[in-house]
């Protein structure tokens, strides 16, 4: 029909195919392994519960949708979700109840993580002035009583232009001790299992149409005082000194990140780190933003890279997500690829879901619980939900060792399966062989969890590298008559490497 130019009659068929395609997806058993399954609890959401008893309706469907963690927005706009004795004032919506020591709560008894969501770098928003019927233009709390801890662009202008929140500087001294601060008073009150830091960034600048940020006075005097010149006053045509303005902008973002992260371990060791980001190209993100999580991820300041890989259909979320998951740049960390729900089908957001698992990925977080609808429940319950059988079923950013032992008990499920249906090509010569390497392999995992040490873990390290290069050979025919299913595989077994260097790094012998 296209080599005939019948456009329309191919994209109608083209549709056609698709929806029935839809109409076929198993949704009515269980598909999940071991896996980090996360979503955004957003603050209207939580101010919309009201009180424990309801916020506890929104946990039960949750957990009953196999939800394991939880990023419970607890700063937001220079608000608090909870009563502080830190932060000048907590959300005026919140009435009577305390949101954070409910949701910490209710999170436990139902087998959940929680970590406090924060929002770090930006002060304020003009959207939230309008629910709490302040001025447009009250830059939040914080900045209110702290005036010299704001942030300008270029024309001095603390919001900027097509935008709509204000931002602190993260030069300032004296704010980053006030957020450090509130963090670990958030840590120490609340038995949070992680925290994960939002708008760790600059605002979005684009320098080559003159529009840029960060003219804070902290910054603009730290600058001047190491390189002579006030920033104010050099542009994107001077290289060399945007260079050093961009690289000094940043580099207030990477320290603090690793002041946050070091301080709050002293007082919790136990604390899961996450960042949600852009996945902008690197150069383009630090430019734009100076957002370079490659470098928290590479120094081991953060365990979950969460990228808001937001797409309304699955081949470009593949295009967003998939330089990342590729990536070198990351170290042990694991990432964890964002799914937005908002006017997303459903059934496009479960072949998002499915496309992950599918990829050298542990998981995945869903944006956000204002969006999570009864249909999407229904699904996730059926193909994810808790069974008796799973209450223990490990998370891999708490227990990688034993998650990675039962994600390769799934897989060698897969394995049995299509030999026992004939439905692998491989010679009866080597099917033995390969039996006995996978039952080598599963020992040394079983063992490394059971167990956990070093010597293990280099046992277990070896035994799948060497299971990982014979993999190819024998899956040559197979991955010629079914290459996505052979790439899945071997993207599966890269997934459980990638938990063994993660859980070295967080290692519980040392």
């Amino acid at each position: 029909m296209i080599a005939q130019k019948n456009y329309a009659l191919a994209r109608q068929q083209w549709l056609t195919t698709k929806a029935n395609l839809w109409k076929q997806f198993p949704v009515n058993s269980r598909l999940a392994q071991a896996e980090i399954r996360a979503v955004w609890l957003d603050r209207g959401t939580i101010v919309k519960a009201g009180s424990e008893k309801e916020l506890a309706k929104i946990f039960d469907r949750l957990a009953k949708s196999g939800i394991n963690t939880v990023f419970f927005e607890t700063v937001n706009a220079g608000y608090t979700i909870y009563p502080s004795q830190v932060a000048p004032q907590a959300n005026p919506l919140i009435r009577g109840w305390d949101p954070l020591a409910a949701g910490v709560k209710l999170a436990h008894a139902r087998g959940m993580e929680l970590h406090a969501w924060v929002w770090v770098f930006a002060a304020g928003n003009q959207m939230h002035n309008q629910l709490i019927n302040a001025h447009p233009n009250y830059p939040g709390p914080v900045l209110a009583a702290n005036p010299d801890w704001a942030n300008y662009d270029h024309q001095g202008k603390t919001i900027p232009t097509g935008q709509t929140k204000p931002f602190y500087d993260p030069a300032n001294p004296e704010l980053r001790q006030y957020l450090l601060k509130l963090y670990e008073e958030i840590v120490t009150r609340y038995q949070v299992d992680g925290v994960q830091l939002d708008y760790i960034r600059y605002p979005f600048q684009d320098p080559q149409a003159g529009r840029s940020y960060g003219y804070g006075k902290a910054a603009r005097a730290q600058f001047q005082q190491l390189h002579g010149v006030d920033p104010v006053n050099i542009s994107p045509s001077q290289r060399d000194l945007w260079q050093k303005w961009t690289a000094f902008r940043t580099e207030q973002i990477d320290s603090f990140v690793t002041q946050v992260t070091q301080q709050l371990r002293k007082k919790r060791p136990d604390l899961i780190f996450s960042v949600a980001v852009f996945p902008l190209p690197e150069i383009e993100r630090i430019q734009k933003l100076q957002q370079n999580w490659e470098v928290w991820a590479r120094r081991g300041d953060i365990d979950l890279i969460v990228p808001m890989t937001y797409a309304q259909d699955t081949s470009r979320f593949q295009r967003l997500a998939q330089p990342w998951i590729a990536s070198r740049k990351l170290g042990s960390t694991l990432l964890l690829p964002g799914i937005r729900l908002l006017s997303l089908p459903n059934v496009g957001a479960f072949d998002q879901l499915q496309l992950i698992r599918d990829l050298p990925v542990s998981g995945y977080a869903l944006f956000a619980a204002e969006n999570f609808n009864h249909d999407l429940e229904k699904i996730f319950t059926n193909t994810q939900g808790q069974v008796s059988s799973r209450t223990n079923e490990p998370i891999p950013h708490r227990q990688p060792f034993k998650a990675a032992a039962v994600r390769y008990t799934a897989l060698q499920g897969e394995w049995q399966l299509v030999l026992q249906n004939d439905q692998l090509q491989i010679s009866t010569a080597t099917i033995s062989d390969f039996n006995q390497q996978v039952k080598i392999v599963q020992g040394a995992l079983n063992q490394l969890a059971v167990s956990p040490s070093a010597a293990n873990l280099i046992a277990a390290r070896a035994t799948l590298t060497r299971f990982q290069s014979q993999f190819q050979i024998w899956m040559r025919q197979q991955a010629t008559d079914n290459p996505y299913q052979v790439k899945a595989w071997e993207n599966r077994l890269a997934t459980i490497e990638r938990l063994l260097r993660y859980g070295e790094r967080r290692a519980e012998w040392r």
